[in-house]
């Protein structure tokens, strides 16, 4: 008997394993219908997913074992992928085998991949960016070359020919000054990179592709500014950023699909300028100051090419004369040298509107960031 693909009837295994051959082979076999729908998570991070988004199975190092409160998938559902939950309890964002094989036969395309050729995976295959080097490698008929971290030596060594990597991999990759004409493709997405990153990874012999997208998209579908084949790209009346085509997640876990007549509406603005997509930030990113709108991204892009910032955030605080006020948070390139406000609100004014300036510096030695390399902003305002 033919089963109905809307009943959840197949079994949703939480992968709770290292990067390595096992992982490989149970998205593989998740991909085919031969295994189970499968859940990837980061050995270590996994409590919350386990407990928010209930698999039926769980596997680790050790065997495989049933959960009691388990739920299964719908029977076209491959992979469940936690999002960050940087905002609160982790989504789970179901994936067809479908979506993710649109995907991946749209980006080789793109790229111009030939069969044979081997990707390096060193991004989390818990995070859509990973998963889908996995399924291209198997899309291409090759093993991946898989690296439990990130490791500069290791990298440059792979033999791959082509990587996924976020922006803080490729800026050390740069630092070390490395050939990276090695591969015939970095792939560059997660966060926006820093100002001048691009030209001096291009320099080192670099071809540098820069992606857009997200989980709900089966990763990455806007390249260099251009939508994969198939997917079609608009900007909404509010100045989100929307989507649609195969590559498409089918729902969320325990929910239905926030799909717009076929559209998926993203957190992200965004604008159209000959053709090509630019994103400014997400829209909740917006902070409110004294009546005026202010995109913390783009403040965050203009104080990062600064010279005496090494990297940068920006967030919105509560004020009780403005509503908002704007909070720089800068990592200095000196320690011992760091800028002043004041000098940071002049050089803002100088680029941009001046209700834009920060009217707050936090100084940081670093960073906090997700698993995935993306900033943790959450972090940043909680001051964790």
């Amino acid at each position: 008997m033919r089963r109905n693909p809307s009943h959840p009837d197949r079994p949703l295994h939480a992968l709770v394993l290292p990067p390595g051959p096992r992982l490989f082979e149970a998205i593989r076999g998740a991909l085919s219908g031969d295994g189970p729908a499968v859940l990837p998570l980061a050995p270590g991070h996994a409590t919350a997913a386990l407990a928010t988004l209930r698999p039926t199975h769980v596997e680790t190092p050790e065997g495989v074992r049933p959960r009691d409160d388990g739920a299964g998938v719908p029977e076209d559902v491959a992979v469940v992928i936690a999002t960050s939950g940087s905002t609160g309890a982790p989504k789970g964002v179901q994936l067809t085998a479908q979506a993710l094989r649109a995907s991946a036969a749209a980006s080789l395309r793109r790229l111009e991949a030939s069969p044979g050729q081997r990707w390096l995976c060193c991004l989390p295959p818990s995070h859509v960016s990973g998963l889908q080097v996995l399924v291209r490698s198997t899309l291409s008929g090759t093993d991946p070359v898989i690296h439990s971290g990130f490791d500069e030596r290791a990298v440059l060594g792979s033999g791959a020919d082509h990587v996924s990597l976020v922006p803080t991999q490729l800026h050390r990759l740069v630092r070390r000054e490395a050939d990276l004409s090695a591969f015939r493709t970095i792939l560059l997405g997660g966060a926006a990179p820093r100002p001048g990153l691009l030209a001096e990874a291009r320099s080192l012999g670099a071809r540098v592709v820069t992606t857009y997208g997200m989980s709900e998209t089966s990763g990455g579908c806007v390249y260099d500014g251009q939508p994969l084949d198939q997917v079609d790209l608009k900007i909404g009346a509010d100045g989100r950023i929307a989507m649609a085509g195969p590559v498409l997640f089918s729902g969320y876990r325990f929910g239905a699909a926030p799909l717009d007549g076929g559209w998926f509406v993203t957190s992200d603005l965004g604008e159209l300028s000959g053709g090509r997509l630019r994103v400014l930030g997400r829209a909740d990113d917006v902070v409110n100051t004294g009546g005026e709108k202010v995109v913390a991204a783009a403040v965050a892009a203009v104080l990062a090419g600064h010279p005496g910032i090494a990297d940068a955030a920006v967030v919105g605080a509560p004020d009780p004369e403005w509503g908002e006020r704007v909070v720089a948070v800068i990592v200095p390139a000196d320690p011992a040298a760091a800028p002043t406000l004041e000098q940071l609100r002049a050089y803002c004014t100088d680029r941009l509107p001046a209700y834009a300036a920060p009217r707050e510096l936090r100084i940081l030695p670093r960073l906090p960031l997700l698993p995935n390399g993306k900033t943790d902003l959450a972090a940043i305002r909680t001051g964790t």
